[in-house]
């Protein structure tokens, strides 16, 4: 973005939400969240997928009213969310127009400002005094060469003329957010705007926001950006007391706060159900005494009996006040990732590959051979064939040159970029069917702390994209694979699910191959040998 961006922009950016409250279909989404955000902000929003992430953008910028509370919004607004605005009919050029269509119609404004002037029409002066500080607010006279600029950092197609429905979904994804970082917009809000970014990409992006003079407000699975340009962290993810969280200081003083409030919570209740634990067993107790004093030993009279029993009778019921009177009011801390155990492939190699290539996609011969707890990162700009090459080694793509040899009795699970399609079957209805398919036992799809059990009875096309990624894992491990091959593992997961899921991957007997350009998962895996394509 133009240095030249000035401070009319700065002065003007401002987002403001209030107690908002949001639900579908009368299950809460939003409860009670607090947002202020001026000129200089960048606000990330975190929290486990499902959490009313993309519904709290879509309610800042207008697009979604809320059930309760206020937003207030100052200064033009750039969403770049998860679904395209135009048809595959429309051009690179139709979009590019479409996102700068404020700039365009501020420049036509001073145009016709400037004519009035020109002309000595009434009030003429103040006319093109605002369409002037409007335009110098946008930067609008650069804003074409700031998308051009950007276009060709993101590895974007340029090509004004190219029709959208040509293009791959990362490469129409990368021609909208050049143009968000081009147009020069008060307030950005961005919806994983990380996903079919290659390093080259992620450097840029990064650079333009901590530059970015307006308010961010940031969704993004990305962890190394979170920590490199965000100044405040509102958490959704639940708590104690069930309101979402707001955390200055930055991404990592956040995530140490968030750690020690969760091992409070977790104190709290576990202190809570102890003392309930011992007002029951104190019940229990106090009961078992007055039946066995209504069974006194031989020897003992009735008066002797008669005479104890209102005094126990009195304390079952002061203990029986005591329980009803203790609720725990802490509610239980959300379940934690719980990686079902893979296992070892005894015997021949499982998974090889010798000269392997595919036309047009992976021009260099690939060998490689992975043996049982092998670890590999493939790594390369967009088109090198990364996923190409995990669709080979999957068995789903065939080679054009070279062999694949996967040993009789190994499984293979890949994890792609894209979910496929299941429907109105629910997700527990599928994991069970993969389970049946693989012929394998294992622990049910609720006790992977992956899906909540809402989601596990829905119909898989209604799921949040996050949620249906978290399935889309689920089945993958359903398999109990051998080799397990995860194309951009950290696309639509929460930040929390991958580190448990990174450190899960780094202990298992398994080989595990991930392909990312997830800059915190490279450095968390660091260790692991690099095929670089």
């Amino acid at each position: 973005m133009s240095s030249q961006l000035t401070p009319a922009l700065v002065r003007a950016a401002h987002v403001r939400a209030s107690d908002v409250h949001l639900s579908f279909g009368g299950r809460p989404v939003l409860a009670g969240v607090d947002l202020v955000a001026a000129a200089g902000d960048r606000v990330a929003v975190v929290g486990e997928n499902g959490r009313g992430k993309t519904s709290l953008l879509r309610v800042l910028a207008g697009d979604l009213p809320a059930d309760r509370g206020e937003v207030r919004r100052a200064g033009s607004i750039g969403v770049a969310d998860q679904q395209l605005p135009l048809g595959p009919a429309a051009t690179v050029g139709d979009l590019i127009d479409l996102e700068l269509a404020a700039v365009r119609e501020v420049l036509a404004r001073l145009e016709r400002a400037t004519g009035a002037l020109t002309d000595n029409r009434p009030g003429a002066d103040d006319t093109y005094a605002t369409a002037l500080a409007e335009a110098e607010a946008l930067d609008a006279w650069d804003a074409d060469r700031r998308v051009e600029v950007s276009l060709a950092a993101l590895n974007a197609v340029d090509d004004r003329t190219r029709p959208l429905g040509t293009l791959s979904v990362g490469q129409r994804h990368r021609v909208r957010l050049a143009c968000l970082l081009g147009a020069g917009h008060a307030v950005l809000l961005l919806d994983e705007p990380t996903n079919h970014l290659d390093a080259g990409g992620l450097d840029h992006l990064t650079e333009r926001l901590r530059a970015h003079p307006g308010v961010v407000v940031l969704v993004s699975h990305d962890r190394a950006l979170l920590a490199d340009v965000a100044t405040t962290v509102v958490d959704l993810d639940p708590s104690s007391d069930g309101r979402p969280r707001v955390y200055g200081g930055g991404y990592t003083a956040y995530l140490d706060a968030r750690r020690a409030e969760r091992a409070r919570w977790e104190a709290l209740h576990d202190e809570q159900v102890a003392e309930r634990q011992r007002l029951a067993d104190d019940l229990s107790a106090a009961q078992n005494r007055l039946r066995d004093n209504w069974r006194p030993a031989k020897g003992h009279g009735k008066h002797s009996r008669a005479t104890r029993a209102p005094g126990l009778v009195r304390a079952v019921h002061r203990r029986q006040e005591e329980l009803s009177a203790h609720v725990v009011e802490v509610p239980p801390p959300p379940t934690r990732f719980a990686m079902p155990e893979l296992p070892e492939h005894r015997g021949a190699t499982p998974l090889r590959a010798d000269g392997v290539t595919v036309a047009g996609r992976l021009a260099r011969p690939i060998d490689l051979a992975l043996d049982s707890g092998d670890r590999l990162v493939v790594t390369g700009p967009n088109g090198a064939g990364k996923s190409t090459l995990l669709s080979v080694l999957a068995g789903e793509l065939a080679p054009t040159t070279g062999t694949v040899t996967r040993a009789r009795a190994a499984r293979i699970g890949r994890l792609g970029q894209e979910s496929d399609p299941h429907g109105r079957r629910t997700a527990a209805e599928l994991y069970d069917e993969q389970l049946a398919r693989s012929g394998v036992t294992g622990p049910g799809l609720g006790e992977l702390g992956l899906l909540d059990g809402y989601d596990r009875g829905r119909p898989v096309d209604e799921l949040s994209v996050g949620a249906r990624r978290r399935l889309d894992l689920a089945l993958v491990l359903a398999a109990r694979p051998h080799v397990v091959l995860l194309d951009e593992p950290t696309n639509h997961l929460s930040a929390a699910l991958v580190d448990e899921l990174t450190a899960a991957l780094a202990s298992t007997p398994a080989a595990v191959v991930i392909a990312t350009h997830d800059r915190q998962l490279l450095r968390d895996t660091e260790s692991w040998p690099r095929l670089a394509l």
